[in-house]
């Protein structure tokens, strides 16, 4: 049984005419970096509730959810109309297994996105735990169209805070974009393009891979990171590979 809260929305962010973030102002029980709730309105007599990550760090005085509005989906087009005042309400009890504290050590920490799922490893990144477990900080962010880059100002912050130990890899698979890397993720792993645009290597013995997006876009990137030598992280038994789709 989930119980709910009601939560007030502080602050609106459009980022594309489709992708935009929440603000929310929510009494919310301590959470971990990485996790997600769920938020809902309510239909006639029924709640329509979708999961979604939080991108702020748990210290924040409010919690932030970064969302694309789906044509003639239930829940988005209502979440994309609310403005700062309006209420939204907030599951009482996040979780989620996508935390630091699930993810074994190593030197090189690689954060796989896609989409919007570059939220909980923005909140991971913000939280600053990361800094203290891995020298190197790598966030790959996959999307269609160059446009859908966002939170460039907190990716600017997170590049200053962390310096060279940290590496912002864009990807835009249906346009020719910029500086950013061309095709999936899986691919420019599998071509080593990923890697020799970061300057390190994927390895069993040194690295730790999260990976958090489309669920396409997870099972063809364990795929090839399995051919490497690479293997699931379990609790019973630690690996390197850690993964949550994100739908």
């Amino acid at each position: 049984m989930t119980d709910w809260v009601e939560g007030r929305v502080l602050e609106r962010t459009d980022w594309t005419d489709t992708h935009f973030s929440l603000r929310v102002q929510a009494n919310l029980p301590p959470y971990k970096a990485g996790q997600f709730t769920k938020l809902a309105l309510v239909d006639g007599e029924q709640k329509v509730q979708r999961a979604y990550s939080f991108v702020n760090p748990p210290s924040a005085p409010w919690h932030e959810f970064y969302i694309v509005e789906i044509p003639n989906g239930q829940l988005t087009p209502r979440l994309g109309s609310l403005q700062p005042g309006d209420a939204v309400l907030v599951a009482a009890n996040p979780t989620g297994f996508l935390t630091l504290d699930e993810i074994p050590a190593g030197r090189d920490l690689w954060m796989l996105s896609t989409g919007t799922a570059i939220g909980p490893f923005l909140s991971i990144l913000a939280d600053g735990e990361v800094a203290m477990r891995f020298d190197n900080l790598v966030l790959v962010h996959g999307v269609r169209f160059g446009r859908e880059l966002t939170y460039q100002p907190l990716l600017r912050q997170l590049a200053e805070r962390y310096g060279e130990r940290f590496n912002y890899v864009p990807m835009v698979s249906r346009e020719p974009w910029q500086t950013a890397l061309p095709g999936r993720i899986p691919a420019a792993i599998g071509s080593g393009a990923l890697e020799r645009r970061v300057g390190l290597g994927i390895t069993p013995s040194q690295s730790q891979v999260m990976i958090c997006g489309n669920p396409e876009m997870v099972r063809d990137t364990q795929g090839v990171l399995l051919e490497r030598g690479l293997v699931k992280n379990l609790r019973r038994k630690p690996g390197q590979i850690s993964a949550e789709n994100y739908w």
